[in-house]
């Protein structure tokens, strides 16, 4: 197997191959600016890693599919940001804020149109395969994102509802990427259904970490400002979990309050919000939930019948996702 920064180098030369410089500009240039605006390629490196445990062979019918996986990802974060009305990612304005709306949407549609153009370009006897991982999971980030704007205009959703949810945008793309490189190899279904499952509870893993840094980061290091989730009321894990504990210790009453606050409390609010999270223990909640979602990502790869090398490389891929500060 190759080391890790061998699969980055792979995937970093492929990525500047991607030519977005067409006709109309008007349309292409938010998309060569969101892949120009960095990012960490999380999902095409997880495809490449795992079918690396597979087979040293990547050629180009390999990483093409790989990078279906991040076009659509910046596509989804490109609509994601116009429906949190977000101006700013990765400390740059977002497409939305640059272009307005009705060009973010359309340059968005083009690159999920561009996704299933590349994922074609797979191994032939690999496509139908490829194919319905692939649309599953599209649809499933989709359903994902709808459940989290019905969350909006609740009161009160379960923690079940919140895993479901984020399940659905964040765990099944990782769990998507994790199992296309073993669906490429042409690995049994045991081991595709490990990693697919192994990819899913890294997800989680790592949204959960999202929400905690959103909240307890470092704004120049996480690339956005800190606190928006507590400013927008946002169902993240922090709060869905904060509400069921306010509750029981008689705080709920102070929460809402909390909540109710406008934009011109915006710092009050925040940091108000982040203290509750502390005093009730919230914080320290997240950081177990974070490792034990860890923990069953593991225990999928030991179910599968992973060697201890395949393991070790999976292992260390995830301990990265969820050991981070951005």
């Amino acid at each position: 197997m190759f080391p890790r920064n061998i699969l980055s180098n792979i995937l970093n030369k492929s990525l500047m191959t991607l030519n977005f410089k067409k006709e109309p500009e008007t349309l292409y240039e938010p998309i060569e600016y969101m892949f120009g605006i960095g990012g960490k390629h999380l999902r095409p490196l997880l495809c490449l890693t795992s079918f690396n445990l597979f087979s040293d062979n990547i050629t180009d019918d390999i990483v093409y599919p790989a990078l279906a996986l991040e076009i659509f990802h910046e596509f989804t974060l490109v609509h994601d940001d116009i429906m949190d009305k977000s101006d700013t990612r990765r400390n740059q304005p977002t497409v939305h804020a640059k272009w307005g709306d009705n060009t973010a949407i359309l340059s968005g549609d083009a690159m999920s149109i561009l996704a299933y153009r590349y994922l074609a370009l797979c191994p032939k006897d690999k496509l139908q395969a490829a194919l319905k991982l692939f649309t599953d999971t599209a649809m499933g980030v989709c359903e994902g994102q709808q459940k989290d704007m019905d969350y909006e205009d609740q009161a009160f959703i379960t923690m079940d509802e919140y895993m479901d949810m984020v399940g659905q945008k964040t765990g099944v793309l990782l769990a998507c990427s994790a199992a296309m490189g073993a669906v490429l190899a042409g690995a049994g279904e045991e081991k595709v259904k490990g990693l697919y499952e192994f990819g899913y509870q890294t997800g989680l893993a790592f949204q959960i970490a999202d929400d905690y840094l959103d909240t307890f980061g470092d704004q120049k290091i996480f690339g956005k400002p800190i606190g928006g989730d507590i400013a927008n009321n946002k169902k993240s894990w922090l709060l869905v979990e904060c509400t069921h504990r306010a509750k029981t210790a008689d705080r709920k009453d102070e929460l809402n309050a909390l909540l109710a606050l406008g934009d011109d409390e915006r710092e009050r609010k925040i940091e108000a919000v982040r203290q509750m999270y502390i005093d009730l223990g919230v914080r320290e909640s997240a950081e177990e939930a974070i490792l034990e979602c860890h923990a069953k990502a593991l225990k999928a790869l030991e179910d599968a019948g992973f060697d201890e090398e395949q393991t070790a490389t999976m292992t260390a891929f995830a301990e990265q996702l969820i050991h981070r500060e951005k």
